[in-house]
């Protein structure tokens, strides 16, 4: 017989819907028409041992103990799994074959590795012949592909290695960090826990240095100066304005950020200017192309809804196991992979077709797009276990979906939608002013085809070339004329405290914070 092993009891039910009937519900699994079964796991049923599994003397919590760094490592049943584990430890035992059908990532990958491995100790010939079922989408047709297209799961041992590298770490740092810093706690009077954590540490750190930045921010006014340019002193019509650029001479003036702090400097340039020849340095003109933005990981996910609705973290992945397992209308939500393999794109019809019946006001935006159009999104190369999160075939009442699940499911569908439209083109053109001998700078962006912009219009709510700066055509020598110029009294302001956003752009930009060179190319990379 074929065993089926599922993360969850949900996909295991998608798996048993697609298999020949009649079915036979029992305690744990799921036995089909043709004598296979279906069964899971229910989250993790195994767990790394405590210290104390290694070493009686490990439950006293002393610093000589200390790093405690297990050679061989243990695993327990979860005492509130051990039925489950029975149920898969005899159906197992009875099976000619296992489909590995664990989540699509390295977590999903790990897990059921774990089972397997702990229940087949002597059995390493069992573990060599079990295949892999990658199942993205719940549906009855995704699955019932998934099923048709097993893969060796030897060949996802690099992606359970890392699941385990990453969980031993955090039992690692976890157990002894927070045993050194405890029994250091203990003597200075604290006898409560001073919990420290692989990933809760470094992130309480950014969050503290940055209150401390706010705390010690000192609000410090800084001048700009504008200058109002037009061809002649008669010419009152296309006007445009140019900022002040200051010069190396006027660097004990600034902060670090280039900002003038010294008034009375910024005033001598307004007088200076004043109805004075401005002559063009250099005009610079580019044509850019802006590729639609890649299809939702669930980071990015996170920070658009915690930007656009105000949603948590955890409530958008809540959100998004809704939509994944009760209504099937998305594929597996923790993702963090944003491509999409090549074979997918075929399905792409059928899953517009699918947006525009679930959502009436994207019907247009479907209408318009192109399917012909295959943007960078579809990368066999970029892709892993996982893909991007992004709608499925499935049509739906819209009215069954709450506030919160047509929210998540708009910002996904949309940015599906995107994919198909052509790229956004705009013109940047900069002009270098020289006038009384400084720099004065002028910049203007306009769009000269929307592109893929359009499906986002109404989110963005703005006009399309919004910038007034409208620079006229200029050369090289030309003089104009510097009707006035203002003063612009600006102050520095403090960075924000971080909100969910913020914080998980912070996390997954993390580079950026780090100093050492070398660590920080890797965590650019990864």
């Amino acid at each position: 017989m074929k065993l089926y092993i599922a993360e969850k009891p949900s996909m295991g039910r998608a798996i048993a819907d697609v298999l020949p009937k009649p079915h036979r519900k029992m305690d744990g699994c799921i036995l089909t028409g043709n004598g296979d079964y279906v069964s899971w796991c229910i989250g993790h049923l195994l767990e790394q041992a405590e210290p104390k599994a290694y070493n009686p003397n490990f439950k006293q919590w002393r610093e000589e103990h200390l790093p405690i760094i297990p050679t061989d490592w243990k695993l327990q049943p979860k005492s509130n799994t051990k039925k489950q584990l029975a149920v898969l430890k005899k159906l197992i035992s009875d099976s000619d074959e296992i489909i590995h059908a664990g989540d699509p990532d390295r977590e999903g990958q790990l897990l059921v590795d774990q089972v397997i491995a702990y229940l087949t100790k002597k059995q390493s010939s069992v573990r060599q012949s079990v295949k892999r079922c990658l199942i993205n989408d719940l549906n009855p047709k995704a699955v019932t592909r998934a099923l048709a297209n097993l893969k060796d799961n030897k060949e996802f041992a690099p992606l359970s290695s890392s699941a385990l590298a990453r969980s031993r770490a955090d039992w690692l740092y976890g157990i002894n960090m927070t045993r050194a810093y405890t029994l250091q706690g203990r003597k200075v009077g604290f006898d409560g826990l001073l919990s420290v954590g692989r990933v809760q540490t470094p992130l309480l750190g950014l969050v503290v240095r940055r209150d401390e930045e706010i705390e010690k921010f000192t609000v410090k006014p800084y001048y700009e100066v504008a200058a109002s340019i037009q061809h002649s002193e008669n010419e009152a019509t296309n006007k445009f304005i140019a900022i002040w650029q200051p010069s190396e001479a006027c660097e004990p003036y600034m902060d670090s950020e280039g900002h003038i702090l010294l008034k009375s400097l910024a005033e001598n340039v307004v007088k200076r200017i004043e109805s004075k020849v401005a002559k063009v340095k250099k005009v610079s003109e580019k044509n850019k192309k802006l590729s639609p933005p890649l299809p939702y990981n669930l980071s990015a996910l996170q920070i658009d809804a915690a930007t656009k609705f105000s949603l948590s973290a955890q409530e958008v992945l809540d959100l998004c196991q809704m939509l994944y397992e009760r209504h099937k209308i998305i594929t597996y939500p923790r993702s963090d992979n944003r491509y999409l393999p090549n074979e997918h794109f075929e399905l792409a019809k059928g899953i517009l077709r699918s947006i525009a019946t679930n959502i009436n006001k994207f019907a247009n935006l479907v209408s318009a797009a192109d399917i012909k159009i295959k943007s960078k999104a579809w990368d066999d190369k970029k892709v892993a276990a996982h893909h991007a999160i992004i709608p499925t075939e499935k049509t739906i009442n819209i009215q069954h979906l709450s506030k919160g699940e047509y929210n998540i499911y708009t910002l996904i569908a949309r940015q599906y939608i995107a994919q198909f439209y052509v790229k956004h083109e705009f013109k940047d053109i900069q002009v270098d002013l020289d006038i009384e001998g400084g720099l004065f700078v002028a910049k203007n962006r306009s769009t000269t085809i929307e592109g893929w912009k359009q499906v986002f219009a109404s989110d963005n709510k703005e006009k399309k070339n919004q910038n007034k700066n409208t620079i006229p055509s200029l050369k090289k020598g030309e003089q104009l004329f510097c009707r006035e110029a203002k003063l612009l009294e600006k102050e520095t302001t403090p960075p924000k405290h971080f909100t969910d956003a913020t914080l998980l752009s912070a996390m997954t930009g993390i580079a950026r914070f780090v100093k050492d060179p070398e660590v920080r190319k890797i965590l650019k990379e990864t």
